[in-house]
């Protein structure tokens, strides 16, 4: 065998075990090993390939340069009324600032919340939108951390990275504030819009980022800048909710191999926490919710049980977890944005050192609740923002792991795809029915 490789000239690395036979059963035993060092040099290969590559989608930056865009836009004039299709001008960044070419979008519970009118904070006209893959079409003065190409994706919680930003110098939190009240008013950080219609009409950011637009403007320390090898409309999902749900079980809570989890809502962040339950190596991972058909959803992702609470109405669902356990879960999550549903997350986690994280957001004006003796008897609640995640720092991150198999299965979110700009108003309906996870709109 070594003589006929030589011949052809293939490379070979041969590996001999003392006391084998070398037959089939042999190759068989070993056949993890053998599988998984051809997965590697395939996947070192097609990283090597798209790394050199044109991407396909790489806008054409010479006629738009330093000149405001004209483009499509699904603007929302009017809570929870259909968006419209305009097409409004896109201004060219300014300093720190970074104008893209939006690539793809998934649509998020967040999206919907605002453009439904139960954001105290929504503000009309807007371009909602801000779980998006994108390519930099320009950069305005100052920027150094990206470049025209770059594949990039969003973040509403930006880094600004500055030596004297006790946030971003902190591993204890993600929550840089140098934009925060800018971004909370609908606007860039010098306090003006790069949209507007094109009568002269402003319009509103959203989130910072506004993607339900083929073009929009970011502040440099919102630009996650991402290998291209990964595609953007997987990619685009690290924006918000699975990023969400994956940092709350790696960040915020740290679970530990072998701990007990249960999860309430099984929608796309709180499916994100159970793959990384599964992944630390949770030795039980309880999936609530009232749609039946989320158990299959939840095995897939990695739940052990199933529980609905409308099985059994008339039993509080936490002391049916508690019943199911002896003492609670060591580690539980609301991801349902109910406060009731909180309260009930809390009351299941185990006494003495029961740990309940808060990712859902509810509606404005909701207050939480719990006996003292809850929390005097070692039960800590806490919340989370983006999973704890820093956006410049951890996306690209988490989207190399996606690339080395250390984080499969992204595409299993994604139930639904659809194309173009002004699909928006058909992925609201289809998150709406509750059969979606993540929407993807490609534009």
């Amino acid at each position: 065998f070594k003589e006929a490789c030589a011949k052809v000239g293939q490379g070979l690395r041969l590996r001999m075990q003392s006391g084998y036979t070398h037959s089939y059963y042999f190759i068989a035993s070993f056949i993890e090993d053998h599988i998984k060092f051809h997965a590697d040099k395939l996947r070192n290969k097609t990283i090597a390939l798209a790394q050199v590559a044109k991407p396909i989608q790489t806008p054409k930056t010479s006629q738009g340069v330093g000149k405001p865009i004209t483009c499509r836009a699904m603007v929302a004039f009017a809570f929870n009324e259909p968006l419209q299709c305009r097409n409004v001008i896109v201004d060219p960044p300014k300093a720190g600032e970074v104008r893209v070419k939006v690539i793809c979008n998934a649509l998020c519970h967040t999206d919907v919340y605002t453009w439904s009118g139960s954001d105290p904070e929504g503000l009309l006209p807007a371009i909602l939108g801000h779980e998006a893959g994108a390519i930099v079409e320009s950069v305005g003065p100052g920027v150094t951390s990206v470049s025209i190409g770059d594949h990039i994706v969003p973040g509403y919680t930006p880094q600004c990275s500055e030596t004297d930003c006790i946030f971003c110098s902190s591993h204890k939190t993600n929550l840089c504030p140098k934009i925060r009240s800018t971004q909370g008013q609908g606007v860039m950080p010098d306090g003006t819009s790069r949209f507007k219609l094109e009568d002269g009409t402003p319009i509103y950011h959203f989130m910072g980022i506004s993607s339900f637009s083929e073009y929009t403007v970011l502040a440099e320390i919102s630009c996650a800048k991402i290998s291209p090898a990964y595609p953007l409309e997987k990619a685009c999902l690290f924006g918000c909710g699975v990023s969400t749900g994956l940092g709350a079980v790696l960040n915020t809570t740290k679970v530990e191999p072998g701990s007990s989890v249960a999860v309430f809502g099984l929608g796309a962040v709180g499916l994100a926490v159970v793959q990384a339950a599964k992944m630390v190596g949770a030795g039980r991972i309880i999936g609530i919710d009232v749609n039946p058909e989320k158990e299959v959803i939840g095995q897939a992702f990695g739940i052990t049980d199933f529980v609905n609470p409308n099985d059994d109405p008339n039993t509080p669902i936490q002391k049916r977890i508690v019943e199911m356990t002896t003492w609670g879960c060591d580690y539980t999550y609301d991801c349902t944005g109910n406060t009731k549903v909180m309260r009930a997350a809390l009351e299941c986690a185990h006494r003495g050192w029961g740990v309940s994280c808060v990712i859902g957001v509810a509606a404005s004006g909701q207050e939480i609740s719990t006996r003292p003796f809850q929390l005097v008897t070692g039960r800590k609640w806490m919340g989370t923002a983006f999973g704890g995640f820093k956006t410049r720092t951890d996306v690209p991150k988490l989207v190399d792991k996606a690339l080395n198999g250390e984080l499969p299965g992204i595409e299993k979110y994604i139930t639904h795809v659809l194309h173009g700009v002004t699909s928006w108003n058909d992925a609201i309906h289809i998150l709406e029915s509750g059969e979606c996870l993540r929407c993807v709109v490609i534009y």
